[in-house]
Order: structure tokens, then sequence, then C-alpha cells
């Protein structure tokens, strides 16, 4: 993308750089490059809203979120992103100039992803994006990011898919960077130290690791075959079942006579088939992972009360300070919104945008080349923690930077009055309750 666009200094270089953007797509289009099903939306991508007149002043921030308006996730991303803006042009803006947010409506769909990314960015404008929660929708829009050279920070997806491409193909795909949460292989390692630290302090000597045969689970799945013989537990079953999965018996059949302390898993689409066939059947051993309904601030209520005792894993610091933002933050979207904190993918959306609005107030301009150069160098005090990205030699270029004591793990557990909370139990330095073993175990 030509430099101009970003930075307004003329209306003549302004209109070159929109027109080549959309000469590049059309080209692209009649080579085949583009999925059949978006041939319906060129006339609309071949107009750029707004004059160059009307735009000089305002930057454009782009949201990519699956159905905000009902999935948990999406919600939180826009809610999070449309905060993060507001509180930018109350303060005087980015660099001065007015803020604006536009959203599209992902709908979780890799296709409709990349449709609304194009929309977004050819026909709103937008002079970043920010979002993406899922991984096959980033898989399916890095390469019109690589296209159109803006600035993308993802909020949710951990897929390493696009850290190859950057590492493989710098110049084409550098403009890409992941705020939240670490990336597949990084949550894996944040499994491990969980084990390393709290296997013993639990009772756990052996577990049954298990992991849904989903794209996103196999980081976590080798990073425990890479380091299994470092860990003081033994892993005495060990399955990738099938995402179609309903009915855990025969698996925990499996574990009870392996006579496993713990069920380790790694699971977002059938995660709550998982807890139910567990606490329903108060089976002999304990239960935690990377649990992602788990990490919703409604799921007591939402199975009533059957995720007792399970633990998860959360890049959410779920009432720990982790930074002297995460209250800030915090406080502001209650006030907002009348609720409690979002769940992880809203502390990286609120997280990108400021972090953007950092890396253009560092660098002095919003060309895109310029901003990879100092998002590369920068260290970002975030709301859920210090955000620094792997350098373009690393294995994982431009992803967030693992931090030991950053992705947490909590327990549901009741307080009190009878009422579920997720209680902070790893690392010490954030708990904020000790472990609690299941009443029938």
């Amino acid at each position: 993308m030509n430099s101009s666009r970003r930075n307004r200094a003329s209306d003549t270089d302004a209109g070159r750089a929109a027109g080549s953007k959309r000469r590049r797509f059309l080209e692209g289009v009649a080579a085949g490059a583009i999925a059949a099903p978006l041939a319906g939306c060129l006339e609309t991508f071949d107009t750029v809203a707004g004059s160059p007149e009307d735009r000089t002043e305002v930057v454009t921030v782009g949201v990519l979120a699956p159905e905000p308006d009902s999935d948990f996730n999406g919600r939180a991303i826009e809610r999070s992103a449309r905060l993060a803006v507001d509180q930018l042009d109350d303060d005087g803006g980015i660099d001065g100039r007015d803020v604006e947010l536009v959203v599209g409506d992902t709908k979780g769909d890799p296709l409709e992803g990349r449709r609304e990314y194009q929309r977004l960015v050819l026909d709103e404008g937008a002079d970043v994006t920010v979002g993406i929660s899922t991984s096959e929708v980033l898989d399916h829009v890095i390469e019109d990011v690589a296209e159109q050279e803006t600035i993308h920070i993802t909020a949710g997806a951990a897929t390493t898919g696009v850290s190859d491409l950057v590492r493989e193909q710098y110049d084409d795909y550098r403009y890409h960077f992941r705020a939240g949460p670490v990336n597949e292989y990084d949550l894996g390692q944040a499994q491990i130290d969980f084990l390393t630290d709290m296997a013993g302090e639990m009772g756990w000597e052996s577990i049954a690791l298990l992991a849904e045969d989903y794209g996103w689970s196999e980081g976590p799945w080798e990073t425990f075959q890479q380091q299994r013989d470092e860990l003081e537990v033994d892993i005495v079953v060990e399955e990738r079942y099938s995402p179609a999965l309903d009915d855990f018996t025969d698996i925990y059949d499996e574990a009870e006579t392996a006579g496993a302390d713990a069920v380790f898993i790694s699971t977002a689409h059938t995660g709550t088939d998982a807890i139910l066939d567990w606490t329903g059947g108060q089976r002999p051993f304990e239960f935690g992972g990377i649990h992602v309904p788990m990490q919703l601030p409604t799921y007591y209520d939402a199975t009533n009360g059957a995720c007792l005792y399970g633990i998860g894993q959360s890049s959410a610091p779920l009432g720990a300070d982790v930074t002297e933002k995460t209250s800030t933050f915090e406080d502001a979207y209650e006030d907002r919104y009348g609720v409690s904190t979002p769940v992880y993918t809203g502390y990286f959306a609120y997280d990108a945008v400021t972090l953007f609005a950092e890396a253009v107030e560092q660098a002095g301009t919003f060309d895109a080349d310029d901003l990879v150069g100092t998002l590369e160098d920068i260290a970002f005090t975030g709301s859920a923690g210090q955000i620094e990205f792997y350098g373009r030699d690393h294995e994982y270029p431009h992803d967030l930077v693992y931090q030991r004591g950053e992705t947490l793990y909590f327990q549901w557990q009741e307080d009190d009055d009878g009422e579920g909370t997720q209680e902070v139990i790893w690392p010490d330095e954030h708990a904020t309750s000790e472990y609690v073993e299941p009443d029938w175990s």
C-alpha cells in the first residue's frame, strides 16, 4: 500500500493509493485468487467510502468479530475495541486525529471473514484492523492482510500458521501481529508450567491427556510430546478424540481404569459435554486444562453449577491485577456496559487498539512499513499483560512473547452465598484462592 494513504499527505497521493489497492484487488479476482462467492462484492469494493478531503483528520479502526450481538467472543471484541476507540477520541485521538470504529461481523466463517475484511479496508478505509478470534478465519484473511499491506493485530486466534508465513515470506506478511493470546505452542508451554508447579500440590501423579482433534490443539499436543519426559507426572492415557464426540463415557472409563489422578484436556467445541460427563458421573479423578467455554463468566449458571471444581486456563486476569492497567480497563468496561468484565478476547482487542495508538505516537506516522518496525521493538503494558513480540528471526515472528505467569489457571468454586466464582489458583503471585478438591474425590 502507498504510505500516503495513511499519512493523508495529499489528496492526489491518497487517491492514487486507493486506486492502486483497487487495481491489485481486481487483478487478483481476475486471476482467480479470490473465491467465487466474493464476486458479488466487487461493485462494493470498487468504491472507497468518502473522499480524501472528508477523511483527512479521521483514523479508522476496523474490528473483526464473530456475531458481536450474540457470540461471547464477538461481543467482547466489539465492545472492548469500541471502548478503546472512544477513550482515545475523548483524549485527543491518535496523533491528534479523530478516531472512529467500523465493525465487520465474520460470523466465525472464513469466507465471510474475508469479505468483511475487504469491506473494512477497501470500502470503509480502515487504517488498521484488530480482532479475529478463530484460527480458521485468520488463516483465510491473512492473504488479504498481505495484499492490502495494512497492519492487522489479532485478538483471539492462536494459530501459528500466520507466524510461519511471517517467518518464511517476511516482506509479504510482516503486517500481522498477535496481541493475544500467546500462540498455540506457548499455550501448551503454560500447561507444562502449571503442571510443573501445581501437580504435586494437588496430588496429581498421573494424568489422562486428551485433546479434541482440531488444528488449534496441535500446538499444545506437540508441546507435551516434546517435554513429556521432563514432567513429574505420568501420562497414563493419551488421545486426540473426534470433534464429533458428545459422550465421554468410554474415554473416562479408560482413564479411571488406568488410575489417572486427573484428566488434562484441550477443548473448545466439546468442552461442555466433557465437563457434564465428568461431574455427572462424579468420576474419581480431577479435571482441568485448556477449556475455552469454561472461561465464560456466566458458565457456572449456564451449566447449572456442573463446572464446579473444574480447572481452566485463562488469558484474562479474572480478578487479578496483572498490570496497573487491568483494573482501569475492567472498571471502565463495567461502567460502560453495566456487566462484569469480558472474556479474554476483550482484553486483547482493547490492548490491540491502544497498542496501535501508542505505535503511531512513537513512530510519528501512520505508514504501515514504519509501524512494523516500531511494533517489532515495542514494549507496551496492556490490560492483560506485557506486550512484546518475537523478532523476525524467531520461530514465531510477531507473536506475543510468552511471559510465564501471565497465562493463568483458575478453578470454578462456590462463594459463601453458593454463587459460582472463577478463582485464580496459579501462579501464586496472582492467586485469589487455593485449589479445592471435588467433594466426591
